[in-house]
């Protein structure tokens, strides 16, 4: 029976490596986008060591990162593993072979200059006409840490271990007492260790003070409790995210905020600095609506549209603020008994 037949291995060929990539590849413009970036003024290493082995170059490596993401190879291994086996990344990094040691430690050490390159390209697509900055929205989106809920705390899970082991320590003591010099060795070494687990909490505290942090992540330090959804608590990001409404297309991002309630202006005034808008329109969800916030965003020329969210007033037995009706004629508000208020926030801004 004929099959097709594929090539033999042992024919000698003279081909030139770059017909192994498509003239439309997608690796293409990786290479072209980083050849254009100003490395250094983005922050990334560069100076060879003055002893040993030469370095790879920045270059290359972030190559291999941003053709990664694209095509889901998001750990060093695999990206190691892609510059022994695919065609498109070893014509990419022109067949260098980095180790995943390697890989990873250029991921950790250029973490903020990966962040800068990413403002730089977002710049570079607003000079193409392909982001506009007119209206911007944000909303976020939670992702898992690598680090188990046992390796974070905060100050009352650390105050909950160390009551716990005061109260271990209480009862090796009265253990002593009563046994009177029955096994002391044994129940000193307990205390001991007891007292070690003790100074290791104390240390937590002292770091949670200094840093005036709320919590502590021992895996990743940049990973905070979070809810991930309905009553579900990890330790992960909550991760802000703002959109351009032109393309759809991301424009920036942050990870300091455990949830939206205090996110609005800080994202707000970011996208409107990096973009070097005059004015701009955000648009959010009722997670982003606080007051302090939409103030702030109206100071700095950036109109808001936040759903609106029940008010705290409800539980309190005060009048709802949606009670409330706005006359923009007087700058007045009229309550829920029909009088007249005098606005006393314009009251306070023109002083």
């Amino acid at each position: 029976m004929d099959y097709i037949q594929g090539f033999d291995r042992g024919q000698l060929q003279m081909i030139s490596f770059d017909q192994y990539v498509k003239s439309d590849s997608w690796v293409r413009i990786v290479d072209l986008f980083v050849t254009i970036l100003p490395l250094k003024t983005l922050g990334f290493n560069d100076t060879p060591s003055s002893e040993g082995r030469p370095p790879y170059a920045p270059a290359d490596l972030l190559k291999l990162y941003l053709y990664g993401y694209k095509n889901h190879l998001r750990s060093s291994r695999k990206l190691a593993q892609a510059c022994h086996i695919n065609m498109e990344v070893i014509w990419l990094v022109k067949g260098i072979k980095p180790s995943a040691r390697k890989i990873a430690y250029f991921r950790k050490n250029n973490s903020k200059a990966f962040k800068q390159a990413f403002r730089y390209f977002v710049v570079l697509l607003k000079d193409m006409k392909l982001i506009d900055g007119e209206t911007i929205a944000i909303d976020s989106f939670k992702i898992r840490a690598q680090n188990a809920s046992k390796n974070n705390f905060n100050q009352k899970k650390i105050d909950r271990h160390i009551k716990y082991i005061d109260h271990k320590i209480a009862h090796y003591q009265n253990q002593l007492d009563i046994e009177d010099g029955n096994h002391p060795d044994d129940i000193q070494e307990k205390i001991a260790y007891q007292n070690t687990k003790k100074a290791h909490y104390k240390q937590l505290e002292e770091q949670l003070k200094q840093t005036k942090e709320t919590q502590i992540s021992l895996t990743d330090p940049d990973a905070k409790s979070v809810i991930l959804h309905k009553n579900i608590i990890n330790v992960g990001y909550c991760i802000q995210a703002g959109c351009d409404s032109k393309h759809k297309l991301f424009i920036n991002n942050d990870t300091g905020s455990v949830n939206d309630t205090h996110a609005l202006s800080p994202m707000a005034l970011d996208a409107k600095k990096l973009l070097s808008l005059q004015s701009t329109n955000v648009l959010t969800d009722k997670g982003y609506t606080t007051g302090k916030h939409i103030a702030i965003c109206t100071e700095n020329n950036i109109t808001t549209f936040s759903s609106s969210k029940a008010h705290s007033s409800q539980k309190n037995g005060l009048f709802d603020m949606q009670l409330f009706i706005y006359n923009k004629e007087l700058d007045t508000y009229t309550c829920p008994a029909k009088r007249n208020i005098k606005n006393k926030w314009n009251s306070i801004q023109e002083k």
